[in-house]
């Protein structure tokens, strides 16, 4: 059997974080009945403790970690790789390799690099983005991070970064003799969601209307824009509204928002909340005048790849990250004053033959890039030329 870990995400069959999502479609799209997947769970049950359960054929044992905030994850990570070292050794497993999910338990890899050799297993590192440059880090957790980050490619056998910046990035800043590839995320294609009750629903208490909204769907924290594109939408003079789907809580940032942008004022702005089911998700992004991408920081973003297989209309922050997925598909934004303003302004103007354009392109450059089948393909050739390597 072809044995592979995966750890970093909160566990398998979720959908609602990149993470998650990665894992599900990484693992329901692969075809070779030779691989066995294992994925840890993450759970603040203590009765759920020492659980294994077998889901779509993934083992997948419960690792308890109380709710600690932020640094739940970090636990959840260091006590679910820590497990593994052990079933590795139990179990005897062969053709192990372990993919670790980004960048946070760096300190960790020089001891866990050395015992998984030992054990014949491969440690792989996927850093995700950069964790170290987003806003809402204090100095010295951004210098955690950055120090983590170092140790986390310096140990690994290999590493998988989802944008091609980001492994540029990674050659450049450390000299170690660690191989790089780049995988990014994916998504699917030919795709006619249909208009869930949860639509229905969702469109007539807050009053939308197809084809009359842009959207924004992402995690509500400072480095995706939200304050640059409320401000440059507040200010245009377009009838449509303008949708936010995301995380919103009622914290420092929120309280920030309402007192630099008013948008409370203007009833085109409309905050729905969180939406999990996919198909309506879906739905909604196909309906959409336009998404707007304001991410900043990170690889190959879900979110992005989802938008430009099914939205037609797509405005993306202007930064190495998002150009690369959209290329010439996408039209981009920057923090200049009235620079999304503008392209507002013109989408709503735009001809629906032109619009439909720009959405064949988009969902080309998907085709020939970012299916999953495309994803699975090259992360099978990333752990065969490790197993390759013992022969």
């Amino acid at each position: 059997m072809k044995n592979i870990i995966i750890i970093g995400s909160r566990g398998y069959g979720y959908s609602y974080g990149g993470w998650e999502t990665f894992v599900k479609n990484l693992i329901l799209n692969t075809k070779d009945k030779e691989y066995q997947y294992y994925v840890p769970m993450l759970t603040h049950e203590k009765k759920e403790k020492n659980t294994v359960k077998v889901i779509d054929n993934v083992i997948c044992p419960y690792i308890y970690v109380p709710n600690q905030g932020f640094v739940t994850m970090f636990t959840f990570t260091v006590r679910a790789t820590r497990y593994f070292l052990k079933y590795i050794q139990k179990e005897k497993l062969e053709n192990a390799i372990v993919l670790e999910l980004g960048c946070k338990v760096g300190p960790f890899f020089p001891s866990w690099h050395r015992k998984f050799k030992k054990m014949g297993a491969y440690l792989i590192i996927n850093p995700d983005g950069l964790e170290w440059k987003r806003e809402k880090w204090s100095w010295w957790i951004k210098k955690c991070f950055k120090i983590s980050e170092k140790y986390c490619i310096r140990y690994s056998d290999y590493c998988v970064c989802d944008s091609k910046s980001i492994e540029k990035y990674i050659n450049q800043e450390y000299s170690y003799s660690t191989p790089t590839s780049f995988i990014a995320f994916g998504a699917y294609e030919n795709r006619n969601p249909k208009k869930t009750q949860i639509v229905k629903d969702l469109f007539q208490k807050y009053q939308i209307k197809e084809n009359h909204y842009f959207l924004i769907v992402g995690r509500f924290i400072p480095e995706n824009n939200y304050e640059l594109m409320i401000r440059e939408f507040l200010k245009s003079n377009v009838k449509q509204d303008l949708v936010l789907i995301c995380n919103v809580k009622q914290n420092k940032f929120w309280e920030h928002l309402k007192e630099v942008t008013h948008f409370e004022e203007d009833k085109r702005i409309k905050f729905v909340g969180t939406l999990y089911d996919e198909e309506s998700l879906l739905y909604i992004r196909k309906n959409a005048t336009a998404y707007i991408h304001g991410h900043s920081v990170g690889g190959t973003n879900p979110s992005l790849l989802e938008a430009l297989s099914i939205t037609n209309v797509n405005i993306l922050f202007d930064v190495c990250y998002n150009k690369e997925v959209g290329e010439s598909s996408c039209l981009y934004f920057s923090k200049t004053e009235n620079s999304l303003k503008k392209i507002l302004e013109t989408v709503v103007k735009m001809d629906p033959k032109e619009k439909e354009k720009m959405g064949k392109q988009a969902k080309e450059r998907i085709h020939t890039e970012y299916t999953w089948d495309i994803v699975v393909e090259r992360y099978q050739k990333v752990f065969q030329n490790l197993w390759d390597e013992k022969k």
